[in-house]
């Protein structure tokens, strides 16, 4: 089973908590919004210890670095068979600063040409309601997980 890791960033904006998820880049997902978004997350390399590829995974897709106390949800596994593993932590960053990794493919399709794209179109902070219409539809389990847990 292939393994993911990543990082449910929080913060209190007043006496609201709001959740910071990550769209993914690339021609395929511009047009997708709801039910898209994701934790930032990405696979464990062999040897690696799964919160250091899930910090690892955050600095790459937003340039950011995530420090304080991690807080270790229950791991879930998506429509395709991947378990993903999730930590929470506080933190803040501006969304419209973040700074992502990229990628190559071929495009448009059967072209030959190649172009790159950003891993991470865009980023953005949701209250828990919001946060659970955007995001992939079994990690809004970590979103319900730390509600219950911050409380």
């Amino acid at each position: 089973m292939k393994q993911s890791a990543g990082i449910l960033l929080y913060r209190k904006n007043n006496r609201i908590t709001e959740y910071f998820l990550v769209h993914p880049g690339g021609p395929f997902f511009v047009k997708k919004d709801a039910g898209w978004w994701s934790i930032p997350k990405g696979e464990i390399e062999p040897g690696e210890a799964a919160l250091q590829a899930a910090i690892r995974e955050f600095e790459e897709e937003t340039g950011y670095q995530p420090h304080g106390t991690f807080i270790p949800l229950q791991p879930i596994v998506q429509k395709g068979g991947k378990q993903v593993m999730c930590w929470a932590t506080e933190g803040d960053l501006d969304p419209e600063k973040i700074i992502s990794n990229t990628f190559e493919i071929e495009w448009p399709p059967h072209s030959g040409k190649r172009k790159q794209f950003p891993e991470i179109d865009r980023a953005g902070w949701f209250d828990a309601d919001n946060a659970k219409k955007k995001i992939n539809p079994q990690q809004a389990a970590f979103i319900e997980e730390l509600l219950k847990t911050r409380r």
